[in-house]
């Protein structure tokens, strides 16, 4: 089951690791993305940061996590086909602490107005 943030990434755990990618909605606004800068497989990242960032033909966004820990795996595909990342997970962590403000299906649908 996905949990969502305010800004707009979803987590979901799967084999003890906290998997991480942008929700629908951001895809959405964000347009074609073109380059990802995946995060360094071992690096900490914290709750509510930002841990990469996606550049679109629109935009460059952050995308922040919504688990603090290290970085244990990254979606290597995204390096060739960027243009995934809207559909896939970006990143995952382990260990993990989620945050504490995360949102249901429902809640992030009815936050989205």
């Amino acid at each position: 089951m996905k949990q969502y943030t305010r800004t707009h990434e979803w987590v979901e755990i799967r084999d003890g690791k906290a998997y991480v990618g942008i929700s629908g909605h951001a895809a959405e606004e964000l347009g074609e993305v073109v380059y990802v800068d995946l995060p360094e497989a071992g690096a900490a990242v914290t709750a509510g940061e930002p841990a990469c960032e996606l550049e679109s033909v629109k935009a460059v966004a952050e995308v922040n996590s919504p688990a603090s820990g290290t970085v244990a795996e990254v979606n290597e595909e995204l390096a060739d086909a960027p243009e995934k990342a809207g559909e896939s997970w970006i990143f995952a962590v382990a260990p993990y602490v989620l945050q504490e403000d995360l949102m249901s299906d429902a809640e992030y649908t009815a936050f989205l107005g």
